[in-house]
């Protein structure tokens, strides 16, 4: 049978950062493997998403999205840099209205609180000179927010993975994990349906970075209490393009509406620098990427608050992504869940649960503290 000292399941942004970072801080001789279902790297929330590199301004101090969001923006701009990686570092402006200004010094204070020393607050008319169509009475700018071409930045990672030894095989889902004093049985089955093929290794440690399959993977890891595995809500984000002339120069973002888990519909502009309006949250059972084209008039309103003169003529559907969203019992977004062995009691084993935005921005920081531990 086939032996590996670590197993990472998942080739997703996080799953091929792990690798990438493990390979680095281990010597040669030791082994990872890197499974995906699908039949390339990257095809579900890591590549389905604004693409933004976020500051860390929403998320609780202290909370793992804080901090790793934090040490993730840093790393993720000095990556690119080095990698040559398609960004820019755009800027943002999250913009309020009259009757929203306490609530977007409170963000202010928040994101200082997070180590965000940077944001610079603008008035109706410094706001109006760098964005002319853009309508607030304040907003706050940003300016070490940017965008990223994430398929590029994970195709670098893989390469650097795989140059460093990683063995990457997709096509393959596993089925089953027994757990044994020495490690891991892992049971997988590759290949197109109708030729499929059974496969069965041994690891010493596994990591389970599948995303929106995270809580499944874990159902099939025996020793796994089920307590130990967060419920998943699966939350989809529409996506609609703007046809024509980009407007904004910056990204545009409302502030978030009360007692939601999202950003707000705010515009982002890609490396092509085509304006997309996003996501929206919408609550779904299954997976699906069809974009809801019933929802076009929620991002009409919910647009025009900030750009009036939209033309919804202009607005057509672009793509949809799922996001693996987390809720306590009282209904409040959780924070990231890295889960060890303190915490489920299998040795070796460490599942990453809910890595939703910023997952992107802080993959490299994810990847860093999860080399940390196996070391």
């Amino acid at each position: 049978m086939d032996h590996f000292d670590l197993c990472i399941v998942g080739a997703g942004v996080i799953g091929i950062a792990i690798a990438e970072a493990v390979a680095r801080s281990k010597p040669p001789s030791y082994s990872i493997l890197l499974l995906e279902k699908n039949a390339s790297f990257g095809q579900e929330t890591s590549s389905r998403n604004s693409e933004v590199i976020h500051a860390g301004l929403y998320y609780q101090p202290g909370s793992l999205k804080a901090r790793l969001c934090v040490e993730g923006n840093t790393l993720l701009y000095d990556y690119c840099r080095q990698h040559d990686i398609a960004h820019r570092r755009l800027g943002k402006y999250i913009v309020a209205q009259e009757f929203e200004l306490e609530t977007l010094q409170a963000l202010a204070e928040r994101a200082r609180n997070n180590g965000v020393l940077d944001l610079h607050w603008c008035d109706r008319k410094a706001l109006r000179e760098k964005e002319p169509l853009v309508e607030a009475s304040a907003a706050l700018f940003s300016p070490n927010t940017g965008i990223v071409d994430s398929h590029g930045l994970m195709h670098s990672l893989l390469t650097q993975a795989q140059m460093a030894g990683v063995e990457y095989v997709c096509r393959t889902s596993v089925e089953r994990v027994l757990c044994g004093a020495k490690g891991f049985e892992v049971h997988t089955v590759s290949g197109e349906f109708g030729q499929s093929e059974a496969f069965k290794f041994q690891c010493n440690a596994l990591i389970n970075a599948a995303g929106l399959e995270a809580q499944t993977l874990a159902s099939r890891i025996d020793g796994i209490a089920s307590a130990h595995i967060p419920q998943l809500l699966l939350s989809k984000g529409n996506y609609f393009k703007l046809n024509g002339r980009p407007p904004f120069q910056h990204l545009i973002y409302p502030l978030p509406a009360a007692q939601t888990s999202g950003l707000g519909i705010h515009a982002s502009i890609d490396i092509g620098g085509a304006v997309r309006f996003g996501p929206d949250i919408e609550a779904i059972e299954t997976v699906d990427y069809r974009v809801n084209v019933e929802r076009k008039a929620q991002f009409v309103e919910a647009i025009r608050r900030y750009y009036p003169s939209l033309d919804p003529a202009q607005l057509v559907p672009d793509y949809a992504g799922v996001r693996p969203k987390l809720y306590s019992a009282t209904g409040q977004a959780m924070d990231f869940v890295l889960q060890n062995s303190d915490i489920h009691g299998v040795p070796d084993l460490l599942q990453l649960f809910g890595i939703e935005s910023p997952g992107l921005t802080a993959s490299l920081a994810i990847a860093k503290t999860v080399a940390q531990q196996l070391s």
